[in-house]
């Protein structure tokens, strides 16, 4: 099996441990230990929990304490409809290889992350590509999606809230693509991964495992909940999809780790907290951020309305990778260029790190830009 080189995740492995101010951060600020058993009241005696334990493979689909405050997140779903897995690239992976085969259509859309469309690939499938525009507010042209989605289509791969674009599909959207879904007989798998990021209300959409009897719902720890360390994430979905989804997941997972399932569990169990603490970031951040493109003759974008990141486009001669690079290497600043994610001519921009890495982050993409501008009118 051949397999097209991971963009994003490629240029992440070489930079981000190598950057002064990383902007191409896509977790809420990560949490520290100390943070986490702080807001669960737990510092004094977690050692208590922990020293017991006896580090076996532990629960094998992840604890019941686990998988019942993961289907606390959703509408309907019980602990029956959720399986635990090693973060949500484990699950998503573990749902197109359950469910793909040579030849069947599936229909992706891009901007995504790429497994999205590149794993399908490499299984042979006919893989349709629903590109996300501006005009369109980053949002699915549903004519477009009616059209890609030919009858006996396999699978649909959603993004919401989108990573890079923060566009976002409000519970009457996905209905309209449930509707299109339903008629060519297509599963929906949605990455739900920045799910409870929204900038309005209480950050958390509807999930499409609520809104469809063939909806697949994938999210982690690691985005919102600010603790990416744990490797932890789930697939939300029908029992019976589940069960074949166990069967390749008995080849490449057997569990996750037992403290991995612990801490989960706990922040779940607080998870009023840590998305008070994510929402006073991404809030605050955006808002600085939205000041900041305001300002900047040469960037343009639509504004996010949920998740970590926002996609922008700037008016320079310059490839997005040599842009990001010479950014990097003069200022210290990580970004990642869109030509990593097939969107040439953007960068993708993380604004959930702490207030002082944003802020020092853009005064220097500043200095840059005026840089630039200046050698140009020379």
């Amino acid at each position: 099996m051949k397999i097209r080189d991971f963009g994003v995740e490629i240029w992440m492995n070489r930079y981000e441990n190598h950057c002064a101010l990383n902007l191409a951060e896509t977790c809420v600020e990560s949490l520290t230990v100390a943070e986490l058993l702080d807001m669960a009241d737990k510092r004094d005696d977690i050692l208590s929990e922990l020293l017991p334990m006896k580090l076996t493979y532990g629960a094998i689909e992840g604890s019941d304490r686990l998988r019942g405050l993961i289907a606390g997140l959703y509408e309907t779903q019980t602990i029956e409809n959720v399986v635990v897995t090693h973060g949500a690239i484990g699950a998503n992976a573990l749902v197109h290889e359950t469910l793909v085969e040579p030849g069947d259509r599936v229909v992706s859309v891009l901007p995504t992350y790429q497994q999205h469309y590149s794993i399908p690939e490499s299984f042979g499938a006919d893989v349709g590509i629903l590109k996300l525009t501006p005009e369109h507010g980053f949002l699915p042209d549903l004519a477009e999606l009616r059209r890609l989605a030919t009858p006996g289509t396999k699978l649909i791969c959603l993004n919401n809230p989108n990573n890079p674009t923060g566009a976002l599909m409000d519970r009457d959207f996905l209905l309209q693509v449930v509707e299109i879904a339903r008629g060519c007989g297509a599963w929906i798998l949605c990455d739900e991964v920045y799910r409870g990021t929204d900038q309005e209300g209480d950050g958390m959409t509807a999930s499409i495992a609520d809104l469809y009897e063939k909806g697949i719902s994938t999210g982690s720890m690691s985005k919102t909940y600010s603790l990416a360390g744990l490797r932890l994430g789930w697939i939300a979905g029908p029992k019976a999809l589940l069960h074949k989804v166990s069967i390749h997941r008995d080849y490449n997972t057997i569990s996750v780790g037992m403290l991995d399932d612990h801490f989960a569990a706990i922040a779940l169990e607080n998870r009023d907290r840590i998305l008070a603490r994510s929402h006073e970031i991404t809030r605050r951040n955006l808002a600085i951020l939205a000041e900041w493109v305001e300002g900047e003759p040469l960037i343009s974008w639509v504004k996010p309305k949920s998740g970590t990141t926002a996609l922008l486009k700037y008016d320079l001669p310059l490839t997005s990778e040599a842009f990001c690079t010479r950014l990097l290497e003069r200022t210290g600043v990580m970004l990642t260029p869109g030509s990593a994610m097939d969107m040439e001519g953007h960068l993708r921009i993380g604004y959930a790190n702490g207030e002082a890495i944003l802020r020092e982050g853009l005064k220097r993409f500043t200095a840059f830009l005026r840089e630039e501008q200046a050698a140009r009118a020379a």
